[in-house]
């Protein structure tokens, strides 16, 4: 179980601010989810494939070839201010 001193440095590496009234009942709160975690590993998890979804899904694959993108005229088109198929800025100089 975390103590108030345990939850007060994790606070602080966090940079979080937490108020001295506060600590006890999040130290519990911290105490019961490091509980919870540790029953997990009491799981046999043997010939259980690792997943990355909740569905069955398979990865779709693009050729990885370099282009130009060919789409400047697009990328353009809503800016409000262009100049020769690229972004027009104010210059700023201090």
């Amino acid at each position: 179980m975390l103590d108030k001193q345990t939850v007060r440095n994790i606070a602080f590496l966090a940079r979080i601010d937490v108020k001295e009234d506060d600590l006890e009942p999040l130290a519990n709160q911290l105490s019961g989810i490091i509980g919870w975690v540790e029953q997990l590993g009491e799981v046999n998890t043997d010939g259980v494939a690792p997943m990355t979804s909740v569905t069955n899904q398979v990865l779709r694959w693009r050729a990885d070839e370099l282009t130009d993108g060919g789409r400047a005229d697009q990328v353009v088109l809503n800016a409000p201010d262009k100049l020769d198929g690229c972004f027009a800025v104010p210059k700023m100089v201090e």
